[in-house]
């Protein structure tokens, strides 16, 4: 076999840049519609209700995607793993696969929803469907398909929230907690229903192999406790607002901190687009492609959000206004959200480089020192300062989330997240055409 040149190479390097690009550029798409959509749910719900009624509403959404986040036990994850393999055996038993990730998912969602009906009303309902079309969408991805994901999870769920939201708002129902919650759940259904049908024309029908089950469990176990964590460290400061500082507070917070999804859903599509090829050159050793390939996607994520932060710290004072009279207090929360989102996109997808790697104790432990500066921050700062001590304690969190994988991966693999491939992203265009 003839030695691979140096242009080949480069080629080579270029069209799997060129597919993280589009990829990646339908997922942050789908990140835009969807950040725009939850910000204008918000602003109904601000301007229509109390400050007490929408923080309510907001905790018990913060909930409800708290736990279903955990019951889902990351099995998506574990389905993409199983779903890519199986490729390469014309996807012999990959329904079973499909069986064993939905199931357990299914179980878990259904009875939390039963226990958490009296808490949660609607929303307790909704569980199962959120989990189960989160690890349907997730197998889709695994057979190479963005599309529904961008379009379902990314467009039609936070649109048609934001719609059925619109139309209690305009109503004024006697009973606004209960017909906003059931507002926002219903489309859940929808979703799922979708999701299901696009996967059944992907999924072959074929025998179930012994050991299905046992195989994927083994392989996604470990990943499960770090992604209730991680499901935890993502909604626990509004909750803990609510609980410390009541939901008047909550509602502030949530207002002021709600362009963060604006980052967080920027990193997700991105991470969804380039994770099976970090895995794939970290497992080879291909230190060089993996350097690239984590330097590129970074300078990715700050070319696409610190306009935004940077636009958001500035026009803050005016734009908080946007929710209502009473928000324009939270004016340093917005400030603390900038700086810390700024700093935490300029680390890249650490976390995905760490455990592409397959450092998932690493990551894990993280999570866990994470979550634990943020609830000691807020409980020390959130009773005298209200929403402000929720924002000083999730930047400490993110900090700790960010900088410690950014201080391991470069311990361990010399890797950083800008250096001489990051000047290569401004080739966006070109690679996302090609």
């Amino acid at each position: 076999m003839a030695p691979v040149t140096s242009t080949e190479r480069a080629e080579g390097n270029g069209g799997t840049l060129g597919r993280v690009a589009r990829a990646g550029l339908a997922g942050v798409t789908g990140a835009g519609v969807s950040a725009l959509a939850q910000f204008l749910l918000v602003v109904v719900v601000t301007r229509t209700f109390s400050a007490e009624q929408a923080g309510a509403f907001f905790t018990a959404i913060a909930l409800a995607l708290m736990v279903a986040g955990i019951v889902k036990l990351d099995a998506g994850n574990g389905l993409i793993y199983f779903v890519a393999r199986a490729k390469t055996f014309d996807y012999r038993g990959i329904s079973g696969y499909v069986r064993a990730a939905v199931i357990p998912g299914a179980v878990l969602s259904s009875v939390a929803g039963v226990v958490l009906y009296p808490q949660l009303g609607p929303l307790a309902l909704a569980l199962p469907s959120m989990v189960v079309a989160d690890i349907l969408l997730a197998a889709t991805r695994g057979f190479g398909s963005m599309r529904p994901t961008v379009l379902l999870d990314g467009v039609l769920l936070p649109v048609a929230q934001l719609a059925l939201v619109a139309v209690v708002a305009t109503t004024a129902p006697p009973y606004p907690q209960e017909a906003l919650a059931g507002a926002w759940a219903a489309p859940c259904l929808v979703v799922l229903t979708l999701a299901a049908l696009s996967l059944r024309g992907r999924v072959p029908h074929t025998p179930y192999l012994p050991g299905t089950g046992r195989d994927l469990w083994r392989h996604t176990a470990p990943r499960s406790a770090a992604s209730a964590i991680q499901a935890v460290f993502q909604r626990l400061d509004i909750v803990i607002v609510a609980v410390l500082a009541g939901p008047a507070q909550a509602a502030v917070y949530t207002a002021a901190t709600r362009f963060k999804v604006v980052g967080q859903l920027a990193s997700q599509g991105l991470a969804q687009a380039a994770q099976p090829r970090l895995v794939r050159a970290l497992a080879e050793g291909d230190l060089p492609r993996a350097r690239e390939l984590y330097q590129v996607t970074t300078m990715w994520l700050v070319l696409l959000t610190w306009p935004v932060w940077l636009g958001y710290a500035l026009l803050a004072p005016w734009l908080l206004r946007i929710f209502g009279s009473g928000y324009g207090a939270a004016l340093p929360v917005a400030l603390v959200l900038a700086v810390t989102m700024m700093v935490a996109t300029a680390c890249g997808m650490v976390d995905v480089v760490l455990t592409s790697a397959g450092h998932t104790s690493a990551s894990l432990a993280n999570l866990v020192v994470a979550v634990g500066v943020t609830v000691l921050l807020d409980l020390a700062l959130v009773p005298a300062y209200g929403a402000l001590g929720a924002a000083l304690g999730w930047a400490g969190g993110v900090m700790v989330k960010n900088l410690l994988p950014l201080w391991q991966i470069h311990q361990r693999y010399g890797l950083r997240p800008f250096g001489r491939h990051s000047l290569t992203a401004f080739r966006f265009r070109s690679w996302a055409t090609a």
